[in-house]
């Protein structure tokens, strides 16, 4: 099975035809030598035990996620799947409502079970760890259901209690969330060979056994534990330069009509936009896990090219270092372009050690990518598309999908966020925590 490619996902299908509709079909492909059926019914989908001779054994656990249900009641909350660096952040199963206690509902009971040989200190622990497959669901010519894409084998890497808020009644609910590492498949030409998991399903197979298939990353964190992971994570040297489009929400998409909403309500008055800017730069470096501290927004006049400061902390404990983050927000029509002088300028005010980024409705020119990528510039960029992702996402999170109402709380927040302290104040003091 190869990476990124899209599957057909169709109920009752016939486990002996090898395409349908001129697709792989996902259950002649996954189908175990007993006849099991891999199932993508639910987000997490561990499969069967099997006795196996040494010890019993799940072949694997499958995750799906579907963007298309993000947000609704059936899935409240946003999975982040990030396979250009090999990083997955996956939420539980648990739901406002559950009769179950948090941690018995199958799936998270599935993966915590999984948990302990994940992160096992031996290579004997870990060998009987569970491999994770994972798959998302994609449209295809129109249709939202019926398609998957596989993304991959993965390992857990963390996990943790979070309060998640139900979109449809705005009551917070306890759930887990799992950080994965995703492996990477370079050595088999990024394909996975499935005979891997037939081993598994065998009964007569040692654990050790059914490694003859397995990738080669996976082999290698089994021997070496959490050394061995940021050498064995995916990571794909991509060009770092986005096209525009890149950088746009398709046309006639939820995002799409997110970014316009955002521009009809600061055009005007943009000084306003700093502080949704400064949210959502705030949500960028908070999702992959980094110590992020809200500072401040400067003042209109004399802010010296700087809309909003923030502080990002490395390390833990007393072993801690901490970075100014200079914001620069730009509300201008989504069409339109930041330019690299305008990149230039921010850059300028950045000291040794300090970071910067950039927040806008738009898109930014391939020639102030390539001044980034060449001059190797500490700036991070966030487009108009990434900013209506995170905006959506946070509508959700924070008023039950009502963007409008998020918006509204962004504009009456922002004069109680605003302060003429000079940037390397919020290494001290910790910031202002305006919301």
């Amino acid at each position: 099975m190869r990476m990124t490619s899209t599957l057909r996902y169709a109920r009752g299908a016939d486990t002996r035809d090898l395409q349908i509709d001129g697709l792989p079909n996902f259950h002649h492909l996954t189908i175990a030598p007993d006849g099991t059926h891999v199932s993508l019914e639910s987000g997490i989908n561990p499969t069967r035990q099997v006795a196996a001779v040494d010890q019993a054994r799940r072949p694997l656990i499958a995750l799906r996620t579907s963007s298309w249900k993000a947000g609704q009641a059936s899935n409240p909350w946003h999975d982040v799947y990030d396979l250009d660096h090999g990083y997955v952040r996956y939420f539980g199963d648990h739901k406002l409502g559950s009769t179950a206690a948090l941690g018995a509902t199958r799936g998270n009971a599935g993966l915590l079970a999984a948990w302990p040989a994940h992160r096992g200190a031996t290579s004997a622990e870990r060998l009987r760890a569970t491999p994770i497959a994972l798959f998302r669901s994609v449209t295809v010519s129109g249709l939202v259901k019926g398609h998957v894409q596989f993304c991959g084998i993965a390992v857990m890497e963390r996990l943790e209690h979070v309060i998640q808020r139900d979109p449809a009644t705005g009551q917070s609910f306890a759930n887990y969330v799992f950080d994965l590492v995703v492996l990477n498949l370079a050595v088999e030409d990024e394909q996975v060979d499935w005979r891997w998991f037939d081993d598994r399903w065998d009964p007569t197979l040692t654990a050790a056994r059914t490694l003859r298939h397995a990738p080669s990353a996976w082999n290698e964190w089994i021997e070496l534990g959490d050394v061995a992971l940021p050498r064995v994570r995916r990571r794909v040297a991509a060009s770092q330069i986005r096209p525009l489009n890149d950088q746009r929400p398709a046309p006639g998409t939820a995002e799409s009509a997110v970014l316009e909403k955002i521009y009809k309500a600061f055009d005007g008055k943009k000084v306003q936009f700093e502080l949704l800017a400064a949210r959502v730069a705030s949500a960028v470096f908070r999702e992959r896990g980094g110590t992020y501290v809200d500072g401040w927004i400067t003042r209109g006049a004399g802010d010296g090219g700087t809309d909003f400061v923030g502080r990002l902390d490395v390390g833990g404990g007393d072993a801690v270092v901490k970075l100014v983050v200079l914001g620069q927000a730009k509300c201008v029509t989504p069409t339109s372009s930041i330019n690299a002088e305008q990149i230039a300028r921010v850059v300028a005010r950045l000291r040794r050690g300090w970071i910067g980024v950039y927040v806008t409705t738009a898109v930014y020119s391939l020639k102030a990518q390539e001044e980034i990528v060449e001059d190797q510039y500490p700036i991070l960029l966030i487009d108009g598309r990434r900013l209506a992702e995170e905006v959506r996402k946070m509508a959700f999170d924070s008023h039950g999908g009502d963007v409008d109402a998020l918006l509204r709380d962004i504009e009456h927040g922002y004069k109680n966020a605003v302060s003429a302290r000079r940037p390397e104040e919020v290494l001290l003091f910790g910031g202002i925590q305006a919301r």
